[in-house]
């Protein structure tokens, strides 16, 4: 059986195969082609097989996201299927799971790599996504620091004194620095090597979302979660589905004129904390 004869489809990359990326693929893949990109070969077939008998494009490729050569493959890859149109990046590691080494090396190096390397190869009016963090939120950069971070080169980021001196003291500042970086690494992209490929850029900023990884969170800091999530308007955790809703508006032809931009979809978290009515740790 031939579900569709349609040649010369656009390209949709997604790198890193969880639950919320494929739930913002699902949301925009029709009749497009998908490639997936994750270290895990598990994580691949099982996504892949989902969207496969839900009628979808897709195949897979083994991406290390810690290395630049394996992301740069990737993005080959997807620009030898046809016209890159989307990309999106989900993939990272959260403070309980890994050191601050790793949490960097991933979250804010390879993200750059990413970045980097679909810069060179995304269509004519495509658009990116990074998955970021509301944690993105939760320290102060001073705004010379961040004028030095957009400064660097992706391979230079590990060297800037925020991240030497600060961000390796633990996974959680580790973890809070990499994803406000997300947001200056898709604030220089849109104006420069994106926006030479006249292709948009962005970043969300979720915030406490039900996922399988999300679980190894709750499990080994779930009061903090919980007295997070009480003191938020929405008081209540988020879904992997309404992540997919704002991201297919921001990859969309109806947001067009949004680029380099950050979107906080948290339920209310950071608000309450700047206004005093929740405080980190307690």
């Amino acid at each position: 059986m031939i579900f569709d004869r349609n040649e010369k489809k656009e390209v949709i990359a997604l790198l890193g195969a969880g639950s919320m990326g494929a739930a913002i693929v699902r949301r925009i893949a029709a009749g497009k082609k998908i490639l997936l990109g994750d270290i895990s070969e598990k994580n691949l077939e099982k996504v892949s097989h989902d969207l496969q008998y839900c009628g979808y494009d897709v195949e897979t490729m083994i991406v290390n996201a810690l290395e630049k050569d394996s992301i740069e493959t990737f993005a080959q890859k997807a620009a030898s299927l046809g016209e890159v149109k989307y990309f999106i990046d989900t993939a990272g590691a959260s403070p309980n799971q890994a050191k601050p080494e790793h949490i960097l090396a991933l979250d804010m190096v390879g993200t750059g790599y990413a970045v980097d390397a679909f810069g060179k190869v995304m269509a004519k009016g495509g658009a990116g996504l990074i998955i970021s963090s509301q944690t993105g939120y939760m320290y102060p950069i001073p705004n010379e620091t961040e004028l030095e971070i957009l400064a660097a080169p992706t391979e230079k980021l590990m060297e800037l004194p925020i991240i030497k001196e600060t961000a390796m003291q633990s996974s959680g500042l580790a973890y809070m620095i990499a994803k406000r970086v997300n947001h200056l690494q898709a604030q220089k992209a849109a104006a420069s090597s994106w926006k030479e490929r006249r292709a948009r850029i962005n970043t969300i900023s979720p915030g406490i979302i039900v996922t399988p990884l999300a679980y190894d969170e709750f499990a080994a800091a779930g009061e903090g979660y919980q007295k997070m999530v009480d003191a938020s308007a929405a008081e209540r955790c988020g879904t992997s589905d309404e992540i997919a809703e704002a991201a297919a508006f921001l990859l969309g032809e109806h947001a067009g004129f949004i680029t380099g931009t950050d979107l906080l979809i948290d339920g209310g978290v950071i608000a309450s904390i700047r206004t005093g009515n929740y405080r980190l740790g307690e």
